[in-house]
C-alpha cells in the first residue's frame, strides 16, 4: 500500500466555453502539478465538480489520470454517493482502473445513522481498494464524530481520513487515539487536512498532510508550506501559510470550486467555466480575488470578465 501523506490537489475539472469537458485541458493539469511537484492528485472530488458529471465522463477522466500519471504520484479518486450501491461500483471502478485509493465521503442529505454508516464504509473497503474517508459536515449534513471514526477506523482497508470538519479539537483527537497507535505499524491511518487554512495545525499536531483547492493554482508554495512543517521548520511553514493565507481564504468567497477556477482562468491555467447549478464568479468578489492574486505576484493573464 502506498503512503498517502504530503499536499495532494483536489483538481478542478476544466471545461470548455460549450460546457464539455476539456480532456486535453485535464491532461495539461495533471503534468503541471507533477512537474511542479505536488505529493498526489484527488480527481472526482467536489472540486472536480463530480455532481455534474456523467458515468461516462467520470470513467474517461479516471483513465486520463491513469495514463498520464503513469504512477508518478499517489492517485486518489473521488468515489462518494448517499447510495452505498452506487458507492461500491464507483470504488471497484476505481480499483479496476488503476487508481491507488478511493476517497468515500459521508453521504450527504439522507443523514444515515451511526450503524448505517458504519456499514457504508465496511462496504467501500471490501471493494479491494484503499479508502480515505471524507469527513464535511457542512457539505454533508453529518459529522463523524471521534467514537464512530474509531470504529470506521478499525475496518481493514480503511487508510485514513480527509478532515474537512472544521473542529481542531476533533482533529486533534482523532490523530491522538487512532492515528498515533498505528504510527510506524504495517497498517497506518493517514489523517489529511481538506481545509487549507488549517493544514499547520493540523500538521503541528501530527497530521499528515493536505487535500488541497489552493494548489491546483500554486502547487509549489502548498507543497513547499507542507514540507516545511513536516519537516519540524515551522518557522517556514507559518512564513508560507500566512503568504497564501489570504487565497485560502478567498478561494471560498463563493461556493467552491467557483473561485478557484475564475483566478485559474486569469493566470491562464486549464481550468474553463463551471457547470450549473454553479453560476460564475460575482464581480465583488474578482475584486477581492484580483487583489489577492497581485498581492501573490500572480499575473492575470487572462482579462477578467
Amino acid at each position: 500500500m502506498k503512503e498517502f501523506k504530503g499536499a495532494y490537489t483536489a483538481l478542478v475539472t476544466p471545461m470548455k466555453d460549450n460546457g464539455d469537458v476539456d480532456y486535453d485541458g485535464f491532461r495539461r493539469l495533471i503534468n503541471i502539478q507533477i512537474e511542479a511537484g505536488i505529493d498526489g492528485l484527488v480527481p472526482l472530488g467536489t472540486t472536480g465538480e463530480t455532481p455534474t458529471l456523467d458515468d461516462n465522463e467520470e470513467e474517461k477522466l479516471i483513465r486520463i489520470a491513469v495514463e498520464e500519471n503513469k504512477g508518478r504520484v499517489p492517485l486518489i479518486i473521488g468515489a462518494g454517493s448517499n447510495s452505498t450501491k452506487h458507492m461500491e461500483g464507483y470504488v471497484k471502478r476505481a480499483r479496476d482502473l488503476g487508481a491507488d485509493a478511493a476517497l468515500v465521503v459521508t453521504p450527504y442529505y439522507n443523514k444515515p445513522n451511526d450503524s448505517g454508516l458504519r456499514k457504508h464504509f465496511e462496504i467501500a473497503a471490501a471493494a479491494g481498494l484503499p479508502v480515505i474517508v471524507y469527513n464535511i459536515a457542512g457539505r454533508t449534513g453529518r459529522n463523524i464524530p471521534v467514537p464512530l471514526m474509531e470504529k470506521i477506523a478499525a475496518i481493514p482497508g480503511i487508510a485514513g481520513v480527509k478532515e474537512a470538519s472544521g473542529d481542531i479539537n476533533q482533529i486533534m483527537e482523532v490523530i491522538d487515539r487512532i492515528a498515533k497507535p498505528r504510527k510506524n505499524t504495517a497498517n497506518p491511518f493517514w489523517v489529511l487536512s481538506g481545509d487549507d487554512g488549517i493544514t499547520l495545525p493540523l500538521l503541528a499536531l501530527g497530521g499528515d498532510g493536505l487535500i488541497s483547492v489552493i494548489s491546483n493554482l500554486v502547487p509549489q508554495k502548498v507543497k513547499a508550506m507542507v514540507s516545511a512543517c513536516r519537516s519540524g521548520n515551522f518557522e517556514e511553514g507559518r512564513k508560507l501559510h500566512y503568504e497564501l493565507l489570504p487565497l485560502m481564504k478567498n478561494a471560498f468567497i463563493e461556493t467552491n470550486p467557483v473561485p478557484i477556477k475564475a483566478v485559474m482562468n486569469w493566470a491562464g491555467f486549464p481550468s474553463g467555466p463551471v457547470r450549473l447549478p454553479l453560476g460564475p464568479l460575482e464581480e465583488n468578489s474578482g475584486q477581492v480575488l484580483r487583489k489577492v492574486l497581485a498581492g501573490l505576484g500572480i499575473e492575470c493573464v487572462v482579462k477578467h470578465d
